[in-house]
């Protein structure tokens, strides 16, 4: 089978952080990328891939707790968003260095939304982290980003898993990796299963933020828009499956992690490894029904004596 992959990452805040799990479980299995695109998260894990500097994020992230991610969200006094976003970027910038995304080892492309045009946006040249400042931008949460004309926000609201935008050289295998999708209702009822028994001891700092980006599903004015948007991204992902039909789709829906559990970024990681274990595996099977080998026939044949 071929190896070569054109890789394309989707949009979802820290679940996105499974595109790390998912890369790693690819080059474990000898899969060679060979050019990526990304949305929001999927922009960021992937331009961080193409600059060769995943480990050292990966590592970055597992000193993300609840009080570091405080530090990192500067705080707005605008009518239009909750957090500039400088911050997060210029902690990524000390490992990871602003590079023109034409001079990367391997083609990459990020996806924003232009809200003045209501057009898409593909960034396929000029600054790194430009592309990626403007497809993180979601709305209402984070700044967007003024460019020329244009005002961008988070690509997940038009292109949420860019499958059409990657650039793709003959026999290169299609593979998406959809972070976008949500067990909702096992997720609510495992919210409500947990009891933090140091709420009383948390600080009015940790209260506040706990209240914008809360750990359960409780509504306020935020997530209630963050949960619409999350439900329409996921169906414009879902149709752009079927319009551009990947060979392999790593469609990871989960329950117990949300769009802002940056600090829970290892035990996400292996959620991505895991399923894309499972959606290599299960392709594995695909292509032995169809074209048997030798040891296919085997194995089949000594399934059968068994039943």
């Amino acid at each position: 089978m071929a190896k070569n992959v054109a890789l394309v990452l989707s949009s979802g805040g820290a679940r996105g952080l499974a595109h790390i799990g998912a890369i790693k479980e690819l080059e474990a299995q000898g899969y060679h990328i060979t050019s990526i695109a990304g949305c929001s998260m999927g922009a960021l894990v992937g331009g961080v891939y193409a600059a060769g500097k995943l480990e050292e994020f990966r590592e970055w992230m597992k000193t993300v707790d609840r009080k570091k991610m405080l530090e990192l969200t500067d705080f707005s006094l605008s009518l239009n968003h909750i957090v500039k976003g400088t911050r997060i970027i210029e902690a990524i910038m000390e490992f990871v260095p602003d590079i023109p995304i034409e001079d990367l080892p391997i083609p990459y492309c990020a996806v924003a939304t232009d809200l003045i045009a209501g057009k898409e946006v593909v960034f396929n040249k000029g600054s790194l982290f430009e592309a990626i400042r403007a497809s993180i931008s979601l709305p209402s949460f984070y700044k967007p980003v003024q460019r020329d004309d244009m005002l961008l926000i988070d690509g997940g609201i038009l292109n949420p898993l860019p499958l059409n935008r990657v650039k793709r050289n003959p026999g290169d295998l299609l593979v998406g990796v959809d972070v976008s999708g949500h067990n909702y209702k096992l997720q609510w009822e495992e919210a409500h299963r947990v009891h933090d028994p140091q709420e009383k001891n948390k600080s009015w700092k940790t209260k506040i933020l706990d209240k914008l980006v809360p750990e359960s599903l409780e509504f306020n004015h935020y997530t209630l828009l963050s949960r619409v948007s999350s439900l329409m991204i996921r169906q414009n992902s879902i149709l752009m499956t079927k319009l551009t039909k990947p060979d392999i789709l790593v469609d990871i829906q989960m329950s117990r992690y949300g769009g802002f559990d940056y600090d829970k970024s290892e035990k996400i990681i292996a959620v991505g490894h895991q399923k894309t274990l499972q959606a290599l595996a299960n392709r594995q099977d695909d292509e032995d029904d169809k074209h048997p080998s030798l040891f296919a026939r085997l194995r089949n044949k000594n399934k059968t004596k068994k039943q």
